[in-house]
């Protein structure tokens, strides 16, 4: 039986993505990018007098502002990884990172939903040529960083990464491990919000130039004005569903929600429940991308050890920490 004092001594708790480095680096990167034609479009459109250049400009500033949120999420979740005032460390700080994106995103989108309505009420000259040039640039950096942000490993099997819990009576007598440690490769790890929240910036950004060049070649051949603030509309309509999407995923997240599936906590059901044992209270909850925690509360006739419970759950990839309690039927 091990107590809480000897589990601190002897087990770590870094729940970080498998990838975490290597999306730090290519999210500083895009910034990198995108402060960079961010700058270029606003000194250029103040030296040649254009709206549209600096207006693209500072739209790429809220962008950027964004995904500055995710670096430093990677940045500090990195450093304070093995922090012991993180109960169940730092993993989950890119779901909260990623949450404040999505809420700013979905601003974003209301932003150019509202604009893109006045100005089909008050149509305004535009500079077609100009205005191509300027989304045809700006696209080109999103894709480079769409490339640059896409995450290879992740995947969208939910049933792996299934939370659940049930109540069963009191816990009168309990045989703790507290800290067990699967030690194995998550193949089948979660979707690093964090990462994706860059990614999805990237992505609406890309998305209103598409509409915008579209827009804007109907517009010059046909004279359709209200073609460019319709596709504004449309383009927002998009962005709001991708960031209510990331919403409820984050925030699901971060309340320990049980998420839909729940095959994580069936599997457990299904190695621990033999003959007359029977789990009376289960929490599963994710600690970090691929990461997830569980606590068992067992009955049994003839207890065992934890430990030999817990090898009967090594199997699950995806469960990370796992403590077990048992009491006598």
């Amino acid at each position: 039986m091990a107590n809480d004092m000897t589990a601190r001594s002897t087990h770590e708790h870094v729940f970080l993505g498998t990838d975490h480095s290597r999306n730090e680096r290519r999210v500083w990167l895009v910034i990198a990018l995108t402060a960079g034609m961010m700058v270029a479009e606003i000194v250029a459109g103040a030296i040649y007098g254009s709206m549209a250049l600096v207006a693209d400009g500072w739209h790429m500033s809220t962008h950027a502002g964004a995904m500055l949120i995710a670096a430093l999420a990677y940045s500090y979740a990195r450093r304070h990884a093995r922090d012991p005032r993180f109960t169940f460390g730092t993993g989950k700080l890119g779901d909260l990172a990623g949450f404040a994106s999505a809420i700013i995103l979905a601003f974003i989108a209301l932003l150019i939903g509202w604009e893109s309505f006045q100005r089909l009420a008050n149509p305004v000259e535009i500079h077609f040529g100009q205005a191509i040039a300027v989304a045809v640039a700006g696209l080109a950096v999103n894709l480079v960083s769409a490339w640059l942000l896409r995450d290879d490993h992740a995947h969208h099997h939910h049933g792996h990464h299934g939370h659940g819990h049930g109540h069963g009576g009191h816990h009168h007598h309990h045989d703790h491990d507290d800290h067990d440690h699967h030690a194995h490769d998550h193949p089948h790890s979660a979707r690093d919000n964090n990462l994706r929240a860059a990614y999805l910036h990237v992505l609406a950004d890309a998305l209103t130039s598409i509409l915008a060049i579209v827009a804007l070649l109907v517009g010059r051949s046909y004279g359709w004005l209200w073609a460019d603030p319709l596709m504004g509309v449309v383009g927002a309509l998009v962005i709001v569903r991708w960031s209510w999407s990331l919403i409820r995923e984050t925030g699901g997240v971060l309340i320990d929600a049980v998420p839909e599936g729940g095959a994580l906590a069936d599997g457990i059901r299904t190695a621990l429940e033999r003959g007359d044992e029977r789990i009376t209270d289960l929490h599963v909850w994710q600690v970090g991308p691929g990461h997830h925690a569980a606590i068992v509360s067992l009955s049994s006739p003839q207890p065992k050890a934890p430990s030999d419970y817990k090898a009967r759950l090594a199997h699950l990839g995806a469960l990370s920490h796992v403590t077990v309690e048992v009491q006598p039927a």
